[in-house]
């Protein structure tokens, strides 16, 4: 199974930047969907960015285009926020799946039941 442990989280005011980084092991197959989801207090998680590992295609969350990037550099998986606003506060996670084809991961590949390995979280706490 997938093992998956984020870092990078913090604390930033509004506008400040932030970079998330997923270590990931036990990537077996030769191609996945990866993805950043985040979960705030009392609100189901969601999700933020995805990429295709095969191609490099990238989906974003409309909450966060223009303002994150997410990118994958063979064991590891980033998260670069700028802009961030205090709707973002949250646990962000990231998980993998693995995949046949290509294109981007969207549809069920943005649904967090679809995924069943996650890392333990880092927290973003972006104050006004």
């Amino acid at each position: 199974q997938v093992q998956l442990v984020e870092s990078g989280g913090g604390s930033v005011q509004a506008g400040g930047s932030l970079r998330l980084s997923c270590t990931t092991s036990r990537l077996t197959y030769r191609h996945y969907c990866m993805a950043w989801f985040r979960q705030a207090p009392g609100k189901e998680r969601e999700g933020v960015a995805s990429i295709s590992t095969g191609d490099s295609v990238t989906f974003y969350a409309d909450s966060v285009k223009g303002r994150f990037t997410i990118s994958q550099d063979n064991a590891m998986l980033y998260l670069q926020m700028n802009n961030l606003k205090p709707e973002d506060t949250a646990m962000y996670y990231c998980t993998a799946l693995a995949r046949f084809g290509s294109g981007a991961c969207s549809g069920a590949y943005f649904f967090p039941g679809t995924y069943s390995s996650w890392g333990q979280g880092t927290q973003v706490t972006v104050s006004s």
